[in-house]
């Protein structure tokens, strides 16, 4: 294989590790924090509605039923949460490889090369025995968040060439946020029509 060739290799490698690394710790983190600030926020509310009585509408009642269900439903993720942190500092080690091996292949002669392939194909092995096929939802988005702008990828993007809106967001967030200011836009203006 070519030296560019294998460094692009490398990167696409990297990339999928790197991404997988994150998306790992995303899960283990929505599973950890968000049930608890549920827990907070719907006893806060809920507190707050002896007082208040807009908050005692049926519609926030409501909500906080679907919170509550929504607490449920992540809570099934607890008992695997540590093995999802395990493989996020798995994965994370091999990405630190990935990016000490793209780094040799730099520098190294056309001679060096078989054996920087055969280093990257025991890693591309690791990282197909360790990755969790289960992730909870929206793990693919705060692992977005997680890649892109808390790790150091700029060896990565040297051959990728990451776009903002192609590649830093994820489309199905892109999809969410245009349905979400459509549906708004035409509530606001049935409100409008209405007074």
């Amino acid at each position: 294989m070519r030296k560019e060739n294998l460094l692009k290799h490398i990167a696409d490698t990297g990339y999928n590790v790197g991404f997988g690394a994150k998306k790992h710790f995303a899960t283990y983190d929505i599973t950890d924090k968000v049930p608890a600030m549920i827990g907070f926020v719907s006893i806060a509310i809920g507190i707050l509605a002896l007082f208040i009585d807009w908050l005692a509408a049926k519609h926030f009642a409501a909500a906080f039923i679907i919170l509550g269900v929504l607490g449920i439903s992540i809570s099934l993720y607890d008992q695997r949460k540590e093995s999802y942190a395990d493989a996020g500092r798995k994965l994370t080690k091999l990405f630190n490889r990935l990016k000490h091996l793209y780094f040799s292949v730099k520098a190294a002669s056309d001679s060096e090369l078989p054996e920087f392939e055969r280093e990257l194909k025991v890693i591309e092995d690791d990282y197909s025995q360790i990755g969790m096929t289960d992730q909870i939802l929206f793990s693919g988005w705060f692992a977005h968040y997680k890649f892109f702008w808390e790790l150091q990828i700029d060896w990565i993007d040297e051959q990728k060439h990451f776009k903002f809106f192609r590649d830093k967001l994820p489309l199905s967030f892109m999809l969410t946020a245009g349905l979400i200011l459509v549906v708004g836009l035409i509530a606001i203006v049935a409100c409008l029509i209405k007074s």
